[in-house]
């Protein structure tokens, strides 16, 4: 796919970059209206950036279901969360597909396996039982996506690691165990950070991309 002329693909990463600071500074202050605003600019902004740049699909279709799992969790509504959840593993397939089939490290995969079962075998007990088979599920895919991302090298594999956190830090929360201040800062932080890696780390692995920072 041809990309689109540079002053586009700049003005779109400053508007992510943007509506990123607005999200995070308005968690900090408190402002929960800033955050409702901002929250749902982040994935568009960051999709439209990166198909100016000559995006594969599956990417564009990631960082899209990205979107619709942060509108969804928005609301508080069980329902709300399970259907989110599930945008968002529509997404780690898509990452899945991105990667292919290129190697990574064995040993990297054996922490990522005691990671997911250490992590659900602690959380079982503290989750709502109707929680308990779609978190154990979604943890699945989640570490798998995390595991492979690290085959497009390190920008996507930090990008893999992120996610993994931030959505853990959401599965405590809903266990409600005892959470660091702001909470909620702490998931939007490594989460937008999460899904900026992985976008920067395969244009880069895939076309070459050198202007990768905000």
């Amino acid at each position: 796919m041809k990309a689109s002329p540079p002053g586009l693909s700049r003005a779109l990463l400053a508007a992510f970059g943007l509506a990123t600071a607005v999200d995070l500074i308005s968690l900090l202050a408190g402002a929960e209206l800033g955050h409702q605003i901002a929250k749902p600019f982040l994935m568009p902004l960051l999709a439209a950036y990166a198909v100016t740049r000559g995006a594969p699909k599956p990417l564009t279709a990631a960082l899209l279901f990205g979107w619709g799992g942060d509108v969804l969790l928005l609301s508080d509504a069980e329902w709300a969360f399970l259907v989110g959840m599930g945008s968002f593993a529509a997404g780690h397939v898509c990452y899945l597909v991105l990667f292919g089939r290129r190697r990574t490290s064995p040993l990297l995969g054996a922490l990522y396996a005691v990671a997911l079962v250490g992590t659900v075998l602690l959380l079982w007990p503290d989750l709502p039982a109707g929680l308990r088979i779609p978190v154990a599920g979604y943890s699945l895919l989640l570490t798998a996506m995390a595991y492979r991302s690290s085959a497009l090298g390190l920008l996507t594999g930090l990008g893999g690691a992120l996610f993994l956190l931030s959505d853990t830090l959401i599965a405590t929360g809903v266990a409600e165990w005892p959470q660091l201040p702001l909470p909620d800062f702490w998931v939007m932080l490594t989460y937008i950070a999460a899904q900026y890696l992985l976008t920067a780390g395969a244009l880069h692995a895939m076309y070459g991309e050198r202007r990768t920072t905000v």
